[in-house]
């Protein structure tokens, strides 16, 4: 009996080990980083900052110092009809810029509400950022779907193109800087702006900044505070202190999108989500 219990032991110790991976998208390195750094078959770990390498998909790379990182800061989805481009941060409350008639081929123009950001008003109301009655409609804020993946509005410029081509489009962001490094944002193009550079997304995100324009301060009367004219609010305890209706946008922005400053990406055109477009009511011809 002890010599069978002897050759179990010792067949056990011999049965091959698997050693843990990072699975893709998953953090892999980064100061003060004590976790896992080999990432699982099919991927390769890419920095992303001091703070933070991740598993991403594998391209062509090259290894420094022990570490396998990108050759360049493009996600690997840059050979993908992508194009290369920056985002900034807003939410001014105001009317959208496609939420006119006539800006593009759509179904309807881009759904606004009154000030309780609920109800709809007609498509010909002012906005109120020019003394009017329509405001951003509070569920045009974004939201994460996954951990890698979220869904949104934004603001655009894209070079060689129109508002008639833009508005109510739905883009794929695929970011290559800060912490948010691979992560995917989807949005729908809501507006546009004079300020925008080429190839531009300007994200919604409650508490990101009023920017030129201020409607906040008209649509949700009370004590509430916006934080910095562009920027917006500076911590995730601020986002407690703008209207309750608007405050989960605000939270993504630290916990999902990591509180990343304005990352670039890059991006292509993909098919609306229903979910993104029910919240519009706008869809493309």
């Amino acid at each position: 009996m002890l010599k069978t219990i002897f050759v179990l032991v010792i067949g056990f110790s011999t049965l091959p080990r698997t050693t843990p991976c990072v699975a893709v998208y998953s953090q892999c390195g980064g100061k003060e980083w004590k976790g896992q750094t080999n990432c699982c078959a099919g991927s390769k770990c890419m920095f992303g900052n001091e703070y933070y390498s991740q598993c991403l998909p594998s391209i062509e790379s090259s290894t420094s110092s022990g570490i396998t990182t990108s050759k360049t800061t493009q996600s690997p989805s840059v050979s993908d009809g992508r194009q290369s481009g920056v985002t900034t941060r807003y939410w001014d409350c105001c009317k959208a810029s496609c939420g006119w008639s006539g800006k593009a081929s759509v179904t309807n123009p881009v759904k606004t509400c009154a000030r309780d950001g609920i109800t709809p008003v007609d498509v010909n109301a002012q906005s109120g950022c020019n003394g009017g009655g329509a405001y951003m409609c509070n569920n045009q804020q974004p939201w994460n779907v996954s951990s890698t993946l979220s869904y949104g509005y934004a603001a655009a410029y894209i070079n060689n193109q129109r508002e008639s081509d833009w508005c109510c489009a739905c883009y794929s962001l695929v970011f290559t800087s800060g912490p948010v490094v691979g992560k995917e944002l989807i949005v729908q193009v809501t507006n546009t702006g004079g300020d925008l550079g080429k190839n531009h997304f300007d994200l919604q995100m409650p508490g990101g900044g009023v920017g030129i324009f201020d409607g906040c301060s008209s649509q949700f009367v009370g004590s509430f505070s916006w934080g910095d004219r562009y920027g917006g609010v500076r911590a995730r305890s601020d986002c407690y202190k703008l209207p309750p209706s608007i405050q989960a946008g605000c939270l993504w922005r630290f916990d999902w999108f990591q509180n990343a400053d304005n990352p670039s990406m890059n991006f292509k055109q993909v098919p609306c989500p229903a979910a993104l477009t029910a919240n519009t009511q706008c869809v493309r011809r």
